[in-house]
């Protein structure tokens, strides 16, 4: 059951500048304690109940009385005193109107409703369809549902207005429960413990776990995508003349600088025959497993820099996930 199976779609409202003298007359009219205000778009910005408009301190709630009877008197008389005091407040619904308001969708849940009553402290909540409002839940409207659905529970409740919150957290705690299913033979399952709001929150940490692995797994797959895209271009890649002569200017300016060494080329390990084992573990074939790119610039460095004392080394770079990741291919001057 959800706020659709249960909500007073007669809404009745008022604006932002409605008098509070005349939504206090909406509300003895329509038999109602509380009216939503709307905006000119539709939306709810707030609430007036009975409260707002008498006030909350010991004077306003003292005055309570004089205010509805007022209001009911028809025009007898009372104190002058008194109405002008009343008339000269001025007062519209934008002054008095609770904010900010707590909404709920069609789709919640009687557990949802019943938790943000209990937890606000309210004894209604509008229901919103794309930003405007399409009904009301009542305390009374959950109660009337929650005894269609369960009336036992219901009428237990309406025989003890008084413990209507400890029953909405009853509710609350085992909203998730279903009837156990029968077993073999009839004999029906032991249910489970019920469930409390501390087990919703660690089952909300459980769920927030579960999508941060999924969102890692996620991130690996199209790491793996992305090298694999990396590799085959590597692969395709040739070293021009002037690829080869840029990285020879970097070396120059790297033993500029001091350096005995530079960096011609960083790949990922699946260039490698064998993902970069041998280079991992120091093998002297480690060449012999080098493709693409990286195979030709070896190829380059054995026929025009090994003979000029130059050396060439491999080495892993970073291991993600405890595996080789990326391997870099330096050319080497120092001692």
């Amino acid at each position: 059951m959800n706020a659709r199976d249960l909500m007073t779609t007669a809404v009745v409202s008022v604006s932002p500048e409605t008098p509070a003298r005349e939504i206090a007359h909406i509300l003895l009219e329509k038999g109602i304690s509380a009216v939503p205000v709307i905006d000119a778009t539709g939306a709810p910005i707030g609430m007036v109940s009975e409260g707002d408009l008498i006030g909350r301190s010991d004077a306003d709630r003292e005055a309570r009385r004089d205010w509805w009877l007022e209001l009911l008197a028809e025009g007898e008389n009372l104190s002058p005193e008194f109405l002008g005091q009343l008339r000269a407040q001025n007062r519209i619904a934008r002054d008095v109107m609770a904010t900010p308001i707590v909404s709920i969708g069609e789709e919640a849940e009687v557990s949802e409703i019943a938790r943000l009553l209990a937890t606000h402290r309210i004894k209604r909540v509008p229901v919103v369809r794309d930003g405007h409002i399409v009904g009301i839940v009542s305390r009374a409207d959950l109660l009337r549902g929650l005894a269609a659905s369960r009336p036992a529970a219901g009428a237990a409740t309406a025989s003890t207005g008084a413990g209507f919150f400890a029953w909405i957290d009853r509710q609350y705690r085992n909203h998730r429960h279903a009837e156990p299913a029968p077993g073999p033979a009839g004999v029906r399952a032991v249910p489970d413990e019920p469930r409390t709001p501390a087990d919703d929150f660690r089952a909300l940490v459980r769920d927030h776990e579960r999508g941060e692995a999924q969102h890692r797994e996620e991130e690996r797959r199209a790491a793996v995508l992305r090298r694999q895209h990396e590799v085959k271009e590597l692969i395709d890649h040739h070293v021009g003349d002037a690829m080869w002569r840029g990285m020879l200017h970097n070396a120059r300016l790297a033993a500029e600088r001091g350096q005995t060494e530079s960096m011609l080329l960083r790949f990922p390990s699946q260039l490698c025959s064998d993902h970069g084992r041998a280079i991992n573990t120091d093998e002297p074939n480690w060449p012999a497993t080098l493709r693409g790119e990286a195979a030709e610039l070896y190829l380059r460095w054995e026929h025009d820099l090994k003979p000029n004392g130059f050396h060439l080394a491999a080495r892993i770079l970073d291991y993600p996930g405890g595996m080789p990741g990326d391997v870099g291919l330096f050319l080497v001057w120092g001692e």
